[in-house]
């Protein structure tokens, strides 16, 4: 009987200790964020996504994925919506899906940085510096690199990245690389886009590097136009209303 007795501090006092923990150690709660990713990995294990934040929606957020396609959910990850979310401003119709992508793309082209571009400078002042995904045997790029002249005239810097869309191990490709690696690189530019026969060179270049940055902005198409603040001009358009999209006439 003593030595049952005995025991009965340590019994409590192991109580006591336990109630202390669970008072101390509050059970964890996810977060939105956390729970919108969890529950698409569970329903859609294919789908990986690459970061989730709230959007300009209460209650909605902006769910970011591998195939660079947005989606939207609710906090608690039951409802998903995939397309455009549109806003109706008192100006007109707002796509506030392609904003919130232009954001993205304009911070990855920074991340990416400049080095490595085939750049024609602006005449004079530079008012303006569009990134231009290019491909040289695209019809399209070489109409507007015709009018090469007239944009750099208007103020507008032209930094070409490689986008052959052929792809690596291409004859396409290998131009653009020959182009990158010739002495004169704007005379290469230049002579390829006019259809006519460059050297085989070879070296050291960016070209796949900025062919992947390219998908990664989701370009699917030449010439692709990446303006300053993210947003893109698919396919040709002449100088002039280029430098008017800009606001620079």
């Amino acid at each position: 009987m003593i030595r049952s007795f005995a025991r009965i501090p340590r019994i409590l006092a192991a109580g006591l200790a336990v109630m202390v923990a669970m008072v101390v150690i509050p059970a964890y709660a996810e977060t939105p964020e956390e729970t919108i990713t969890r529950r698409l990995a569970e329903t859609v294990p294919s789908l990986v996504v690459s970061g989730v934040s709230e959007s300009e929606v209460p209650g909605l957020y902006e769910v970011r994925t591998n195939n660079r396609e947005m989606i939207y959910a609710t906090e608690d990850g039951e409802y998903i919506l995939a397309g455009e979310l549109l806003q109706l401003t008192d100006k007109g119709i707002v796509n506030v899906t392609e904003r919130a992508r232009a954001g993205e793309r304009a911070d990855t082209m920074a991340e990416f940085g400049d080095d490595g571009v085939i750049r024609y400078p602006a005449d004079g002042e530079q008012k303006a510096v569009v990134s231009v995904f290019t491909d040289i045997d695209c019809p399209y790029c070489r109409k507007l690199h015709d009018e090469m002249d007239r944009i750099n005239e208007l103020g507008i810097t032209v930094d070409y990245y490689a986008f052959p869309r052929s792809g690596p191990g291409t004859p396409s490709f290998a131009k653009y690389e020959s182009v990158w690696c010739a002495d004169d690189q704007q005379a290469a530019m230049d002579k390829a886009k006019a259809g006519e026969k460059i050297a085989d060179r070879s070296c050291d270049n960016p070209v796949e590097a900025q062919y992947d940055l390219g998908r990664r902005v989701g370009v699917t198409g030449t010439p692709a136009i990446v303006l300053e603040d993210g947003n893109v001009v698919r396919g040709y358009v002449p100088a002039e209303q280029l430098a008017e999209g800009l606001g620079l006439l």
